[in-house]
């Protein structure tokens, strides 16, 4: 699979992530075929948290690997924490702590990329900066990124935070694009899309943070996807006229659609079915035309100014 370097870092990383999420509705052997599956597409680089299944979802997957040391040295693992029953914890302690069980669970001694979740209203940037510089130097942590946060949370954090901050995980899909949308509606009145990230799409373009779009073929928050769904014809069809042209599937087209931007992104799949994580994995090696990512772009009710 094709990669890329992820933000800053010299890690190289395929473009295409595998979000584990939703690994605990596996069995055993439907996991270790999953994983197989995704290795075998050059989708070596998984997505975890530590609030996934409640910690299962990184246990299942340890064991769906057959984790050890030779194994580890071919995988990539990236991890988030900083949710808890009820509030949000960026506090010394509990990264720590949360990073400790990440690993006991993972079956690893390190990963390769920690995010810290989402944004904690009580955050002080010196504690952040004081758990990364002991995660660091113990060797637990290699990189280190953020998820859900706009350019001033981000600029917070940096104020005291040394490491080099290689990707912001964010929501973002065909129909969920209103951080693209807001920098096209730029001084308009009733704009189609009002800029509540302050620009974040941009600011991590300008200081090579990696974007990771997270839940890549869902509309609103969690409400389903839009691939196939009666709510967005006019989508749908573009998308398979487009899928028809280059031979592969709706799947394929919309994680490319992503991949076009020039953003670099790394889309973080959420599937555990096998044919469509092949499928998403096959979007690396599309590359839609200018014309058909507006297209789309316009199909999922986006109006041009």
């Amino acid at each position: 699979m094709r990669t890329m370097k992820l933000g800053t870092s010299n890690l190289e990383v395929p473009v295409i992530a595998v979000g584990c999420m939703r690994i605990n509705s596996l069995e055993q052997a439907e996991a270790e075929k999953f994983v197989q599956t995704a290795l075998e597409a050059g989708a070596n680089f998984f997505d975890h948290a530590d609030i996934y299944g409640s910690g299962k979802c990184e246990e299942i997957f340890a064991d769906a690997i057959h984790m050890n040391d030779d194994v580890r040295e071919k995988i990539i693992l990236q991890s988030k924490c900083g949710i808890r029953q009820g509030m949000f914890d960026f506090s010394k302690e509990h990264i720590l702590n949360s990073v400790d069980g990440i690993l006991k669970r993972l079956k690893t001694d390190y990963l390769d990329v920690l995010l810290l979740h989402r944004p904690d209203a009580l955050v002080e940037p010196e504690e952040v900066a004081e758990a990364f510089d002991k995660l660091e130097s113990s060797g637990k942590v290699r990189h280190f990124g953020v998820s859900n946060q706009n350019p001033m949370q981000i600029k917070l954090l940096k104020k005291h935070v040394k490491q080099p901050l290689v990707a912001n995980q964010l929501q973002l899909s065909i129909t969920n694009a209103t951080m693209i949308s807001s920098g096209i509606n730029v001084n308009m009145e009733n704009a189609a899309a009002v800029n509540r990230d302050g620009s974040i799409l941009d600011y991590c373009r300008l200081h090579d943070i990696t974007i990771q779009p997270w839940s890549p073929f869902q509309y609103g928050f969690f409400e389903g996807v839009f691939l196939g769904n009666e709510k967005f014809p006019e989508l749908n069809r573009k998308i398979d006229e487009i899928a028809a042209k280059y031979e592969v599937s709706n799947t394929t087209i919309a994680i490319a659609w992503l991949l076009r931007h020039p953003a670099k992104m790394q889309p973080v799949t959420g599937t555990m079915n096998l044919e469509r994580i092949l499928d998403c994995c096959k979007a690396a090696d599309i590359t839609l035309t200018r014309e058909e990512w507006y297209e789309i772009y316009r199909a999922a009710g986006n109006v041009l100014p």
